[in-house]
């Protein structure tokens, strides 16, 4: 992905952070706009960035409210969480209110940049599903539900392509146990069930069920499926 163009809006109540955002975020490429809090990030939104960088520690409005003031004005644009370290009930929160990913201070800025990217590729994919995904040996054809690793036809059983399929539609998204669930039975179904699935799916798609390169594990959060190359 070229990053030229594409506009980022950093939403950081903290001058260091954002310097460190707004150096580094321009050297790749990116435009930067810059919002020390909820209100200015409202205004900066008819700016229209490709992607939101949000601190859920601000000063005037709580970082979920405004999460879900941007959601409400644009449903597709991409948004990536900073959290403090040990807030998982905060990220999970966030996720379930539409997130795309979070990234845990402090970070290393070669893993914020990849989670960007990623978050960037799934908003252009949800722009226009493909019929066909495809990462690395795995492919899952959308139309006919046709799931191959290789050259070879992988049988599922229909929950277990339901479950595919939808971390297929959310690819390089974290999705979280809560989602899932209601997804595919409800939200307040035992999380055994979820685990039981991801790990009979493992055992067809993964070439180690044991070391996942496709279906990947967040810890106490949920999962995500690998993006296409």
């Amino acid at each position: 992905m070229n990053p030229g163009g594409l506009k980022i809006l950093v939403i950081d109540d903290e001058p260091p952070i954002r310097k460190l955002l707004r150096m580094g975020l321009s050297a790749e490429g990116y435009q930067i706009l810059e919002a020390p809090n909820g209100k200015t990030a409202l205004e900066l939104l008819s700016a229209g960035p490709d992607l939101v960088i949000l601190d859920l520690g601000l000063p005037d409005i709580p970082g979920h409210d405004l999460l879900q003031a941007i959601r409400a004005r644009d449903e597709r644009v991409a948004v990536v969480v900073l959290s403090s370290r040990g807030d998982e009930e905060g990220k999970v929160r966030a996720l379930d209110l539409g997130a795309d990913d979070y990234v845990t201070k402090p970070f290393g800025m070669g893993e914020l940049l990849a989670r960007l990217r990623a978050a960037l590729r799934h908003q252009l994919q949800s722009s226009g599903e493909r019929p066909i995904f495809k990462v690395g040996e795995l492919s899952v054809d959308l139309v006919r539900r046709i799931v191959k690793v290789g050259e070879n036809e992988v049988k599922l059983s229909p929950k277990e392509y339901d479950l595919l399929r939808v971390l297929v539609q959310h690819a390089g998204k974290v999705l979280t146990h809560r989602f899932l669930l209601g997804e595919l039975w409800d939200e307040f179904t035992d999380a055994q069930y979820l685990r039981v699935y991801v790990r009979q799916l493992r055992q067809k798609i993964e070439p180690d069920p044991d070391r996942a390169q496709y279906i990947l594990t967040e810890t106490g959060i949920g999962y995500r499926l690998r993006s296409p190359d």
